[in-house]
């Protein structure tokens, strides 16, 4: 190589060297954003975003926020309460969402989130969309489907009512939006889907609520009680369990679907409780009847003077512990556990006539007979 391309070369290597060495110097001086920055335009939203920031605006004014004060002899059982329903609270308060049901300031909620401060003789108030705080007295509850419902106080600017839907129709795959206090943070959206219908959930009282959605939009303690929406910002349901090892949401949320609020809250609203239609019936326990291999509802013991008594229908005997009766249907609907009853009888309604399938000593029989109005845990 001839000394001048190998001088030209040297040089070459000797100015990237030096390039390498001050450009950590340099950098800064010539590109460092000292000023602010200009913005870039975006354009239009996504529809979906509009539609989603339209039903957000619309609905979360109706959301709001409860706190459920126990009194003071009740705040240890309260913090157990706490815990192991995974609502947010402390110092004996739990917390929860809920929402605007009339013009005359009532407000659902999920039983759970108010019902040790009821019974012990605390205090419930609501903090609105706005900020404002007002007390509220309880109307009504109803343990069997986890719903209670609540009366403001005066409040000058109540917020309107959520629109109601229909829970009848609905479709595994259909959008859904959760607004309620995660944790205690006000007026949180989530999104998600409906992951199944026609659930089954147990509740307090020993009965379980049939139809419940499943959703995987994040429920959260201190959802429990807040509406779920479909995207016409309707309510089809209340958030009310999940499903999660750590107590946070795992993508299994519960609902009590909107028609069978539809139907409770009212009678709430009209006498604090809720009539539970019932042929006066005691029935056994399903794991029992399991284990002797029987398939339905057994009768342990008929309530006299019920119209499953004028019916004729038999319990157990007492004296030789022979069962009596096993109900096997209601109307069209197969009988396998009291599940299945319970929600035939509920549908007919209270003073309406149901035709069971019962199984007496091997036979099957049709027997009429009627509904009435009968106190939590007997049928």
């Amino acid at each position: 190589m001839p000394d001048r391309t190998r001088r030209l070369v040297l040089a070459l290597v000797l100015l990237f060297l030096g390039l390498a060495v001050v450009q950590p110097y340099v950098t800064p001086l010539l590109y460092s954003a000292s000023t602010p920055r200009i913005v870039a335009a975006r354009g239009d939203l996504a529809d979906n975003e509009k539609s989603t920031i339209a039903l957000f605006e619309r609905a979360s004014p109706s959301v709001v926020h409860v706190f459920a004060q126990a009194a003071a002899q009740d705040r240890g059982l309260m913090d157990i309460d706490n815990e192991s329903e995974g609502e947010s609270g402390n110092g004996g308060t739990q917390t929860g969402t809920g929402f605007v049901w009339d013009g005359a300031g009532h407000i659902v909620t999920n039983t759970h989130v108010v019902q040790a401060a009821a019974q012990s003789g605390g205090s419930v108030s609501v903090r609105l969309s706005s900020g404002e705080v007002v007390p509220a007295t309880l109307v009504g509850m109803a343990p069997s489907y986890d719903l209670a419902v609540l009366q403001l106080g005066r409040s000058l600017r109540l917020p309107p009512p959520l629109a109601i839907g229909t829970s009848a129709d609905l479709k595994v795959g259909q959008s859904t939006f959760a607004i309620g206090n995660p944790f205690g943070l006000d007026h949180t959206l989530t999104t998600g889907v409906i992951s199944a219908v026609r659930r089954r959930m147990p509740t307090s009282e020993g009965r379980e609520v049939s139809g419940v959605i499943q959703t995987d939009a994040a429920i959260n303690p201190g959802n429990s009680g807040g509406p779920l929406l479909d995207s016409a910002g309707r309510l089809i349901g209340v958030n009310t369990a999940i499903v999660s090892p750590s107590g946070a949401s795992a993508g299994i949320g519960f609902a009590i679907p909107v028609d069978v609020v539809n139907r409770v809250v009212p009678e709430l609203i009209k006498a604090g409780r809720v009539r539970n239609p019932g042929i006066g019936i005691i029935a056994g326990q399903e794991a029992t009847a399991a284990r002797l291999g029987i398939d339905g509802v057994v009768v342990l013991r008929v309530l006299r003077g019920s119209p499953a008594a004028q019916a004729g229908i038999r319990g157990v005997d007492a004296q030789t512990g022979t069962v009596g009766d096993i109900i096997v249907s209601a109307g069209s609907r197969e009988v396998h556990r009291l599940a299945d009853l319970t929600a035939a009888i509920a549908e007919a309604g209270i003073g309406a006539t149901v035709e069971l399938g019962i199984l007496r000593d091997g036979r099957l029989r049709q027997v009429r007979v009627g509904t009435t109005d009968v106190a939590e845990n007997r049928q």
